[in-house]
């Protein structure tokens, strides 16, 4: 019988007291060659409380926990493009939409102009709620967690080189709690 053994993944965890320190400490991981797609943070709590069926007190709790919910590192600059982009498509296609049926229906410059005018502001508006929602929904996210004891960063290691590499730039950038733990991939 051929059974295979499981595999065992390592990481280096580290628990971050501001965004601040985990946006360069993953900036400095990158540039010592880490992947983003090796780097992952703890998810949202509601994601916790349905994947895991309860609520956690301390972030420590879930350092270690294989089955703690995971999301992947999005940057404040990839944040700031989608709400541009959430702000910008609205009135770009509400003001090309408007200004097109204008002159489709034999309508004047004029009135096509004004038409674009209002249609993008009244697109814009609407990508600027949404944008709203967004920026609000990463920074409830980042108060939560860190009214829970921090931001939990988790790095796969490929070996002791690694482990070694990582562990060094999660202590420069102020994480605390930094270790190597082992768990079934």
């Amino acid at each position: 019988m051929n059974t295979l053994a499981p595999e065992t993944l390592r990481e280096a965890v580290g628990v971050f007291n501001d965004a601040e320190s985990l946006e360069s400490a993953i900036d400095a991981l990158e540039s010592a060659g880490f992947d983003r797609s090796e780097l992952s943070l703890l998810a949202s709590e509601h994601t916790i409380e349905r994947e895991l069926g309860h609520a956690y007190e301390r972030v420590e709790q879930m350092e270690d926990d294989p089955d703690a919910p995971r999301i992947a590192y999005i940057s404040t600059e990839s944040i700031g493009d989608a709400e541009g982009a959430l702000i910008g498509g609205p009135l770009y296609i509400g003001a090309t939409a408007a200004a097109g049926a204008i002159l489709a229906s034999g309508g004047a410059i004029g009135a096509a102009i004004i038409a674009a005018a209002m249609a993008g502001g009244f697109g814009a508006a609407i990508g600027t709620v949404l944008a709203e929602f967004v920026g609000r929904h990463h920074a409830e996210f980042l108060t939560h967690q860190l009214e829970h004891g921090g931001l939990l960063l988790w790095v796969e290691t490929r070996d002791a080189t690694h482990e070694e590499k990582a562990q060094r730039i999660l202590s420069e950038y102020s994480a605390h709690d930094v270790h190597i733990h082992e768990i079934l991939a």
